[in-house]
């Protein structure tokens, strides 16, 4: 399934930097790319795009400080938290926010729910949203409220023991996952994997379980090449993984304002295309989140 709620996009001040419409645009390209698939294709993957639900207080934290979780949705922040967002406070963006988290837990819940009913398949999910790798548990920041993965994981992890006892996050945005690198600083039942720019945003990184840094206007080839070899070492070396986030940003791209890389959309194509392989020689189940891009 894919998930999407129509609350992603939100009125922002006008020449806010955030592209907002994105969400929008994304899904409609979605449906267009489905709508031309051959029958045979749409029969062997559940392609329905299915409406993210909010996330409850509850599932928020299992990661997030319930005082924070309070305040943002009582609008009882200062002018230090709103700044640190970058986004204005309004009930519009609770709205958003609370359904950017549900989308991805409801897409690792469905994904985990076709693994027990059918252990061989290849049981993907998607979700035109989440990927706010940068919220910590008491605080957001980079236009991340909360960390939907982390709070996806957690969910499934408490709702599914003994079914889902490894995680394994796979974040290709070109920022680092500070968020979530330091949310599962000490689980060892969360593996953090970060490929990213090594001069951009968040100077002061966190230290996930497998930091890769790629210099500037890195290109095809060399991001390529040093991201299927770390693939191949955790497939070889690491502990078996029972589901994957992926986080698929793609302000890698040369064109995006914000990023400082220069990967060309094949190059994307084919880095999207490692990560399908290495999910589906092991049969992991897969979440894929939306990420950056500007």
């Amino acid at each position: 399934p894919i998930y999407y709620n129509d609350v992603y996009e939100v009125k922002l001040p006008k020449n806010h930097r955030f592209p907002m419409e994105k969400y929008g645009r994304v899904r409609q390209l979605v449906q267009q790319w489905l709508q031309n698939l051959p029958v045979d294709e749409q029969g062997v993957v559940n392609y329905e795009f299915r409406v993210s639900p909010l996330s409850s207080i509850d599932e928020l934290t299992t990661t997030h400080d319930p005082a924070y979780v309070q305040r943002f949705l009582t609008g009882d922040q200062d002018e230090r938290e709103l700044r640190n967002v970058g986004f204005p406070w309004s009930q519009s963006n609770v709205d958003r926010s609370l359904s950017s988290t549900g989308g991805t837990v409801a897409a690792a819940c469905a994904v985990v729910q076709a693994r027990l009913r059918d252990p061989y398949g290849l049981h993907w999910g998607a979700h035109v949203a989440g990927g706010t790798h940068h919220a910590f548990y008491d605080r957001g920041e980079g236009f991340c409220v909360f960390s939907d993965m982390a709070v996806a994981a957690n969910v499934v992890m408490k709702r599914y023991p003994g079914v889902v006892r490894r995680i394994l996050f796979l974040d290709l945005d070109v920022h680092q996952g500070n968020g979530n690198a330091l949310l599962f600083r000490d689980n060892d039942s969360v593996f953090t994997f970060s490929l990213h720019c090594s001069a951009n945003y968040f100077s002061e990184k966190q230290n996930s379980d497998l930091d890769i840094e790629l210099p500037p206007e890195c290109s095809d080839e060399t991001y390529l090449v040093t991201l299927k070899h770390w693939l191949n070492r955790i497939e070889r070396e690491a502990e078996p993984f029972d589901l994957v986030f992926f986080q698929a940003g793609v302000d890698v791209l040369a064109q995006d304002r914000l990023g400082r890389m220069s990967l060309t959309p094949v190059g994307v194509q084919r880095r999207n295309q490692l990560v399908y392989e290495f999910c589906a020689s092991q049969s992991l189940p897969l979440v894929i989140c939306m990420g950056g891009g500007y």
